[in-house]
């Protein structure tokens, strides 16, 4: 039999921040918050103390639609924007996770 670990000497398992920001531009305001791993541009924008336009939240709806300017983005799921739509730069920013480490999102575009 092994002994028990003993509190506190274990490793911890910590969750490793991506580099880089998420700016947002909304109703001619922007803000800038530190990019989040697995965080959607929509709960980016929620946590910069924006409010944003949404819906679903399942990526059905459209209403928050908005214009990547800067970075990438990869969409869990597109059942609204047309592939022209996507091709522009547009995403659902609730279901739009960044690629890279720095994105800028205008929703007014």
């Amino acid at each position: 039999m092994t002994d028990p670990q003993t509190p506190g000497t274990g490793s911890a398992v910590t969750e490793t921040a991506v580099q880089g920001t998420i700016t947002i531009q909304l109703d001619g305001n922007a803000a800038t918050v530190a990019n989040r791993p697995g965080e959607t541009l929509l709960e980016s924008a929620r946590r910069a103390g924006m409010g944003p336009p949404f819906s679903c939240e399942a990526g059905n709806c459209g209403t928050c639609m908005a214009l990547l300017t800067t970075g990438t983005a990869t969409m869990r799921v597109n059942d609204a924007l047309t592939e022209d739509e996507v091709a522009e730069g547009y995403v659902l920013t609730c279901q739009a996770v960044p690629d890279t480490p720095d994105v800028t999102v205008n929703y007014d575009e």
